[in-house]
């Protein structure tokens, strides 16, 4: 996890380097839309440390999506890997954190082309077929529980099914939060993540509701 301190200094620094960002916040904000800077999203993946995080990852925006690499352990061999990732829907309720991907332009490429693992060999010989990404991760082994749906250049996860989202305090939290605003949908433009919200998704009824819940 980035170290809150550093994370303070890196959005200082950015924003005086970047006034129009601020600029940028407020014209969003009357069209319910948030954005990210890729800049911002390139330092916390930079900030990932451990024998299994990913290394030298890049972002790039392709719009509406995001092209996403980076040098990944698949079976014990280095693998660059990358994609480029549309995010098709959203549909968030106290039950699901769901989003749909389509996975285009999927490649990888061994980071020792003298690798002989059976990665590597596989990888060789070409017999993936790396257009239908989704048929891929359906047959993986140890399949996580949040990827609900894969196939073709699909694949669904659920949020709400990782460990740390699926409890009690979850649940109350999306029951006070979804009701007042729910997220419509991500997509990217230059060079922001932007995430466009909705106000009241299910009416005054359910937020005035919730916020007697809250209170």
């Amino acid at each position: 996890m980035p170290d809150k301190k550093a994370m303070v200094w890196a959005m200082g620094g950015y924003l005086k380097n970047h006034p129009e960002e601020l600029v940028r916040v407020a014209k969003n904000a009357v069209g319910m839309r948030f954005g990210v800077p890729l800049d911002a999203l390139r330092w916390l993946a930079g900030q990932v440390r451990g024998k299994k995080a990913p290394k030298e990852v890049r972002l790039t925006a392709v719009p509406p999506g995001i092209r996403a690499s980076a040098i990944v352990d698949l079976a014990g061999t280095a693998v660059r890997a990358a994609a480029t990732v549309f995010i098709e829907r959203v549909a968030l309720s106290e039950e699901e954190l769901r989003f749909e991907l389509r996975l285009s332009d999927v490649d990888l490429r061994l980071v020792d082309d003298a690798s002989e693992s059976p990665v590597a060999t596989l990888l060789k010989s070409g017999a993936l077929d790396l257009s239908k990404p989704g048929n891929l991760a359906a047959f993986m082994p140890k399949r996580p529980a949040m990827l609900v749906a894969a196939a073709d250049d699909r694949i669904t996860l659920d949020l709400r099914k990782h460990p740390k989202l699926a409890t009690a305090g979850a649940e109350k939290v999306l029951r006070a939060v979804l009701p007042l605003i729910t997220l419509a949908g991500i997509e990217t433009d230059t060079d922001h993540l932007d995430f466009v919200v909705r106000p009241l998704p299910s009416g005054v009824g359910d937020a005035v509701s919730a916020l007697r819940g809250i209170l």
